[in-house]
């Protein structure tokens, strides 16, 4: 059976923008595990890999779910440009665990229009980079989540801030620029970005929110990583109470793909990830829980 899709769908979330997503699933009428992929920074749903992965993962049985954080400086009208860039100048990390907390609620509506089709006592999260972040995040206070990946996550956003004069600069003028490599625009971060970050440092502590994870959690990075240290991922396993550790040998921070991505084969690094990714959520999680307490004991 050929995998269904439901593209561009588009839900309120809590800050007057509108959230994105795509749900890609084999329509048979059964209840199937929930994934949803959070994005990273400077990233988008529709960037490069990220469809032909959730097609493979829908053949394979899962309903996967992919979103635009509201302040990723796209919009339903130009879904892969970054047209918005006020509102990239007004994300912050709050913003987007409220974006996956409003999807994590839309998909479990009484309503929700394939409500046959979910199983709503089994479902993963999955982040790409500072999208792993917040995943870590919202899984370690969403009883809902029963696995969690990370895929070249971060371990913390503290060190992300400048610090001294730079941040003295970046108050004062109350914006700093960043160059996107991709398309070489200048993107906004207003000063807003690192106040709401240190109001809200205990719960977007990664380490603090790791160490209280009680769901088994799969740690992929690759050993070629020059965007985040592969020490971050080391990190990651460390603080998990049920960790595992996929170090994929010369992948880079997106495993081998690229934007856009036309070809009809994932990359064999990505292919890599992704064959262990399915193993993973296809295993039990009370069953991995126990493997992980066992070889603690051990």
């Amino acid at each position: 059976m050929e995998v269904s899709k439901e593209l561009n769908l588009v839900i309120e979330g809590k800050h007057n923008k509108p959230i994105t997503l795509d749900l890609i699933f084999k329509d048979d009428g059964k209840p199937k595990p929930i994934v949803i992929f959070c994005h990273g920074y400077k990233g988008f749903k529709d960037w490069g890999t990220w469809e032909l992965m959730g097609e493979k993962m829908a053949e394979e049985g899962f309903f996967f779910v992919k979103f635009n954080f509201s302040h990723n400086g796209t919009s339903p009208e130009n879904l892969t440009e970054f047209l918005q860039i006020e509102a990239f100048g007004d994300n912050n990390y709050m913003i987007e665990l409220d974006d996956l907390q409003s999807v994590i609620d839309w998909l479990l509506l009484p309503n929700f229009k394939y409500a046959g089709q979910i199983a709503v006592d089994d479902m993963s999260l999955l982040g790409h980079s500072r999208g792993g972040g917040i995943a870590v995040l919202k899984a370690s206070e969403e009883r809902r989540i029963t696995k969690l990946i990370t895929l070249a996550s971060v371990c913390d956003f503290a060190s992300r801030f400048p610090e001294g004069k730079k941040l003295e600069q970046w108050e004062k003028k109350g914006v700093q620029y960043i160059v996107n490599t991709r398309t070489k625009q200048q993107l906004p971060h207003h000063y807003q970005f690192y106040k709401n970050f240190k109001e809200n440092k205990e719960r977007l502590n990664i380490k603090k929110a790791a160490k209280k994870l009680q769901i088994p959690h799969l740690i992929a990075h690759g050993s070629s990583d020059t965007s985040v240290s592969i020490g971050e991922a080391g990190n990651l396993f460390e603080w998990s109470p049920a960790p595992k550790l996929l170090l994929v040998e010369n992948a880079d921070h997106v495993f081998g793909a690229s934007h856009p991505w036309e070809k009809e084969e994932l990359p064999k690094e990505f292919n890599y990830f992704l064959k262990n990714a399915l193993e993973f959520l296809k295993a039990d999680a009370s069953d991995l829980w126990d493997e992980y307490l066992s070889d603690d004991d051990n």
